[in-house]
């Protein structure tokens, strides 16, 4: 089974506090106690609707390695007799962990937005690049403000390729996460009026999508489709960020 992390780097990015008997290492990393795989490291991220202390309990029973809690619910945790890590916000410490597997990857990194397209795009590049080395890219549709951290954090440390759907419903959505991947490279797909009961036009909803290119590396490339309405208005926001055209 594949390392992930270790209990020392796990401590140190996330500076928590740790209960308990540790595992030395972990091959994974989890929010969810139904998809939950032995050894895993949970997450209890507080949602909207649903807690994930409140399935503590379950993805213990589960085998996750450890339990990633908020010091706020250290008490009823504590009852669970299991490891814990204790961190003052469950979400933040998921980002600082996904910022870590950023830092210490030497892949390139590639990531994909737009109104439409967004999978069916990333699956492509995956497929493709799969042939020339070691690819790595969020499942499904994990491409909001758990999904994004999420999948970081569970990238390995030998990939050569990491491939990341960002998807949005507002504008500023786009943006704290494109600069937690730090792509190489930033793709819009298209255009379109998918989420426009949450914007006045298409123009509000490019410039949202446009965010992306707020992340790139210094050396990074925007890949544009020229046949867009708003190829031009797209060129523009990405040369406000310092893309070279080419």
């Amino acid at each position: 089974m594949t390392v992930l992390w270790d209990k020392q780097t796990l401590l140190s990015v996330m500076n928590g506090l740790s209960i308990g008997c540790l595992p030395e290492t972990f091959s994974g990393v989890s929010i969810d106690s139904r998809s939950l795989i032995e050894g895993d490291i949970f997450f209890c991220i507080k949602g909207n609707s649903l807690d994930g202390h409140d399935f503590a309990a379950q993805a213990y029973a589960k085998g996750a390695g450890v339990l990633v809690v908020a010091q706020n619910r250290l008490a009823e945790m504590k009852a669970l007799a299991a490891p814990l890590i204790v961190v003052p916000d469950v979400l933040k410490a998921l980002e600082k962990l996904a910022q870590a597997a950023r830092e210490r990857s030497k892949a390139t990194i590639i990531a994909v937005t737009g109104s439409v397209g967004k999978t069916t795009t990333k699956e492509a590049l995956k497929q493709a690049l799969k042939t020339v080395g070691k690819v790595y890219a969020n499942p499904g549709s994990f491409n909001n403000c758990w999904g994004v951290p999420l999948t970081l954090a569970r990238m390995p440390a030998n990939s050569d390729y990491g491939i990341f759907e960002i998807g949005m419903n507002h504008k500023d959505e786009i943006r704290p996460l494109v600069k937690l991947v730090r792509p190489h490279v930033a793709l819009i797909t298209h255009i379109s009026a998918g989420h426009i009961g949450f914007f006045k036009n298409l123009e509000e909803i490019a410039d949202a999508k446009a965010e992306i290119f707020e992340g790139l590396d210094d050396e990074g490339v925007a890949l544009l489709n020229a046949d867009s309405h708003f190829f031009s208005r797209l060129v523009q926001k990405a040369e406000q960020c310092g893309v070279k055209k080419s």
